[in-house]
């Protein structure tokens, strides 16, 4: 099966199927758990313009594809705002989607976008695409396509973003914890220390408190209110109402305690400061941590990024100039010295050296290139120099398009998520509900004063150790993360639900040809009869076919130099295209070719035609050899196997994965191989059309079934398939129209992606299973349903810091799959 599209809401103006598409990526801050990505992306889907929207909320990243003639990535941004959340950094001009056309709207001349947050009215914003009197006659005039920004340039844009986000959190924390430790001191000195009981004390409590709560506890207030203005709810809500509720009952507890029955009797209400304090602080560390940890899950994508070096030496002429790389135009001459990475794509003119591709490909084997041959960005020259003829640069480069791969992979959803995302839509409403029916149950128990401290306890401690972050960053997060490894291992996942319909794989169906085998023939047999050694048939032989280009040929000469053969010089070479060829090597009449064109030169093959029969079933071809007319032995050829589909095969039985094969070849042939490969099923002579129907077969009887093919040929069947994995090279892979692509351009890898995508999805379970069990144990504890059993009651200090530290575990359960290696094969899952 394809990859499974997410469901699209209906959009606010539905373009045409000719309206030019174009694509936006925007840095999103503020979001904290799931009801932020549903409410970024209802605004966005009812935007004018928007064809489609998603928002992953672990590289807080929103991906738009909208009609450039009717909205700009700036008013994408607006809409963001108007949500409530920030847009650090707006792209200055669309990212142009070459299917569906060039944008008509071009950027107006001397325009940029700036950052634009919720401080900053969307009537402030100063570029010329804010007026709308001005869109169109921007519409009006024509203009050539800008350019997809970089992949670079997007990696530096949320980074920065990251980083300011980092430094504010940082300042907030420290500011925070500052205030709060002689808050907690206070509080827990229970009046062991006269000075840190009695007016005073409660009076620089307030004052502490109040810095902390509407200081670095302001964001909390500002994008709740933003929430409510939208008539939704999210994790701020919780946070703001615990604190706020927290700080205006002790406030007033101080300010006014006359307020509370029998204070007129020196008995003083109980404040809970140090709770609000504590919240704002935990929350805040909480989330430093978290973002700590968020930039962790994108190192993969900088890791590649960082692999483009910033400049290129250019050649023109016999002179060399140094210039950056982003103004390397296609034609341009770069000369790369041994060391240096190679700016761009592009083809070998001159020169020769091996170059260390493994970061595109995952292959440790340094290429050895030559004049032709293809290099491509960031990969690093080796031992020789290169100039070589740009081709591609930007954003069309391998790299730059592998890198756009596990970036909208790394923001898809796998559809286990989908329970996650219903009970996060309803989450913080129940958890109100929660909070108020146990506000309402502590004080009608007590209704006294110390009855309702603990009631605003009891209802602080609910509202802030439920945690719908958990829950938000239970599968992006190891989607994120494993999908960021398998490019590192060169497996390249197509999202989350193709991680997903991976790791639940229990059959894979191959094609033989260039598959499982190396796709060219190879010597297998030489078999002589008497009065000729093998050695000395095989020299013939190979001397007679060295002046032929065809592949048996070819297949011949080579495996007689790989058996340390010399060969003569031969004469009189005369090839007769599909039956044989004759040459005459040390003056002997050399003929090789099949049994009827000897019969007819006068040579009888009956003393062999027994062991061709035999070869023949096993897959080989054989050919017939003699010398000065009279039979001498033959030789025989077959596309054998190749060393890593052993290992592939092994691996995948040890998977427990079913291997089956499946190929046009003849069925001797495809046998031949099979039983050297130690694969039980196997389909012959299937044509092209027929794949599909295998794969139907399959799943007919309840298999899970992925087809692995090239992409082209077998293209029914990869689309049939629960999973479609293409074979391919850093070339051409970030493009190909797979849930699953090999780098390696071979199935070495398949046994890692299988692997990958049952580890990943095993993470996934793990995070939603204990974010479900935090919050299902945390909230009856907090509310102090266990109290009249086991006397328990959470204070909200330590509540924060549990909520603080779900979120942080879920990040750094998925961060271990970083540390995933093919080396280790795990068990399979439970299919259903």
């Amino acid at each position: 099966m394809a990859t499974i599209p997410q469901p699209v809401e209906p959009t606010g103006t539905t373009a045409s199927p000719a309206a030019p598409r174009a694509r936006a990526d925007l840095p999103v801050q503020g979001m904290t758990c799931a009801a932020c990505v549903r409410r970024v992306e209802r605004a966005l889907r009812a935007a004018p313009g928007v064809q489609e929207a998603a928002v992953n909320l672990v590289t807080q990243r929103a991906t738009v594809a909208y009609d450039a003639r009717a909205t700009t990535p700036a008013a994408l941004a607006r809409t963001i705002v108007d949500a409530g959340y920030e847009v650090p950094d707006v792209p200055e001009a669309p990212e142009v989607d070459a299917a569906a056309g060039s944008p008509a709207l071009p950027a107006v001349a001397g325009a940029r976008a700036p950052a634009v947050s919720p401080e900053v009215p969307a009537a402030a914003v100063p570029t010329a695409l804010s007026a709308p009197t001005e869109l169109p006659a921007a519409a009006a005039v024509p203009a050539s396509p800008r350019p997809r920004p970089a992949a670079a340039a997007r990696a530096a844009a949320l980074d920065a973003a990251e980083q300011k986000e980092q430094r504010s959190l940082r300042r907030d924390v420290a500011v925070a914890a500052l205030l709060t430790a002689p808050l907690l001191a206070v509080a827990m000195s229970h009046g062991a220390v006269p000075a840190l009981d009695g007016p005073a004390a409660r009076w620089l409590s307030l004052a502490l408190a109040t810095v902390v709560v509407l200081g670095p506890g302001r964001r909390f207030f500002r994008l709740a209110a933003s929430a409510l203005r939208h008539r939704a709810a999210d994790m701020n809500t919780l946070v703001s109402l615990g604190t706020g509720a927290a700080w205006l009952y002790s406030t007033a507890a101080v300010v006014a305690p006359g307020l509370f029955p029998h204070a007129a009797h020196g008995h003083l209400p109980p404040v809970y400061f140090e709770a609000a304090a504590a919240i704002v602080t935990f929350v805040l560390l909480g989330k430093l941590l978290e973002a700590r940890a968020r930039k962790r899950l994108a190192d993969a994508v900088r890791g590649l990024v960082a692999l483009q070096p910033k400049t290129a030496r250019r050649v023109r002429g016999d002179a060399e100039d140094e210039v950056p790389a982003a103004a390397l135009a296609p034609g341009d001459l770069v000369l790369v010295r041994p060391g240096e990475r190679i700016a761009t794509d592009g083809d070998v003119v001159r020169g020769a050296s091996a170059v260390d591709e493994s970061m595109l490909t995952g292959e440790s084997m340094p290429v050895d290139k030559t004049a032709g041959s293809a290099v491509f960005g960031g990969t690093l020259n080796q031992s020789g120099a290169l100039t070589f003829r740009v081709t591609k640069t930007g954003a069309d480069t391998a790299l730059a398009r592998i890198v756009e791969a596990v970036e909208e992979a790394q923001g898809s959803r796998a559809p286990i998520a989908r329970l996650a995302d219903v009970v996060s839509g309803v989450f913080v409403p129940v958890v109100l509900g929660v909070a108020s029916v146990t506000f309402v149950a502590w004080l009608a128990v007590d209704p006294t004063t110390g009855g309702l401290a603990t009631a605003v306890e009891r209802f602080v401690a609910v509202l802030v150790i439920a945690c719908p972050c958990a829950l938000g960053l239970a599968t992006p997060a190891a989607v994120a993360v494993g999908t960021g490894r398998g490019a590192e291992l060169g497996v390249l996942v197509k999202g989350g639900a193709a991680l997903e319909a991976a790791s639940r794989v229990d059959t894979v169906l191959l094609d033989k040809t260039g598959t499982l085998t190396s796709g060219r023939p190879a010597l297998t047999d030489v078999v002589a009869l008497a009065g000729h050694g093998e050695a000395e048939l095989l020299g013939l032989v190979a001397a007679a076919e060295h002046e032929s280009e065809h592949p048996v040929a070819r297949a011949i000469v080579e495996g007689a130099r790989g058996r340390g053969v010399v060969l003569a010089p031969a004469s009189g070479f005369r090839a007769e295209i599909g039956h044989g060829v004759e040459a005459r090597v040390s003056g002997r009449l050399v003929r090789a070719g099949t049994a009827a064109w000897l019969r007819r030169a006068g040579v009888a093959t009956d003393a062999l035609e027994a062991e061709a029969e035999r070869l023949a079933a096993r897959g080989r071809t054989p050919s017939f050899v003699a010398v000065d007319g009279r039979l001498a032995g033959l030789v025989a050829v077959a596309d054998r196997p190749t060393e890593e589909a052993r290992r592939a095969v092994e691996a995948l039985k040890q998977l427990g994965v079913e291997v089956a094969m499946v190929t046009g070849d003849r069925a001797g042939a495809a046998r031949a191989v099979a039983e050297e490969l130690g694969i039980r099923t196997v389909f012959a002579e299937v044509k092209p059309e027929d794949k599909a129907r295998i794969v139907r077969e399959q799943q007919a009887a309840g298999r899970r079934v992925a087809m692995v093919g090239d992409g082209i040929n077998d293209a029914p069947a990869l689309a049939g398939a629960d999973v479609g994995i293409a074979l391919g090279s850093g070339t051409d892979i970030a493009v190909a129209s797979a849930d699953v692509a090999l780098l390696r351009g071979g199935i070495a890898g398949l046994p890692t992606a299988l692997a990958l995508a049952r580890a990943t999805l095993r993470t996934i379970r793990q995070n939603l299973f204990w974010a479900f069990v935090y919050n299902v144990i945390g909230i009856p504890i907090a509310a102090g349903l266990l109290y009249p059993l086991t006397g328990w009651l959470l204070s909200p200090v330590l509540a924060s810091a549990a909520m603080s530290l779900s979120s942080v575990s879920v990040l750094g359960n998925s961060l271990r799959l970083r540390t995933f290696s093919s080396a280790v094969v795990p068990r399979p899952e439970r299919t259903r």
